[in-house]
């Protein structure tokens, strides 16, 4: 290879959204950490509950892009911190109805404010434009 067609990895597309995702990423979840035990997975789970309302898992996991698995362990763990209720299906005992309680959409509430002032804090050195294109340039990444 010549020096300029080398592989450059600090401008390679996936390794920067992988950076740029993680970093991010650690720093918001240390909100939800801190206030309220979660991880990851469980934030991803209230977020949608609270947003949503009331789905089962599978919706959830088809919807936030994660393991059915991570999504059976942050639903029970949800459950024992009080953030969540299980309501069978009468239609079909092998469904669950997944709902916030009082204390899980105090929790959304709380971590939505959070969240749009984490990504304020986050976008405020991009112009208006610039934070819609980054926008629409991610959300079509995120569909392919």
């Amino acid at each position: 290879m010549t020096p300029d067609t080398e592989f450059d990895l600090h401008s390679f597309l996936p390794y920067l959204l992988n950076r740029a995702a993680e970093e991010t990423g650690l720093k918001f979840q240390k909100i939800y950490k801190d206030r309220y035990g979660m991880l990851r997975t469980e934030w991803r789970v209230l977020a949608h509950l609270g947003r949503f309302g009331t789905m089962t898992a599978t919706e959830i996991g088809a919807r936030a892009g994660v393991h059915k698995t991570k999504i059976s362990r942050a639903v029970v763990r949800l459950e024992q911190l009080g953030f969540l209720v299980r309501t069978g299906n009468e239609a079909d005992r092998r469904q669950e109805f997944l709902g916030l309680t009082k204390k899980g959409q105090a929790a959304y509430a709380d971590l939505s404010r959070s969240a749009q002032r984490f990504n304020a804090e986050l976008t405020r050195t991009l112009s208006e434009q610039d934070q819609a294109v980054l926008i629409r340039c991610l959300k079509h990444l995120a569909a392919v």
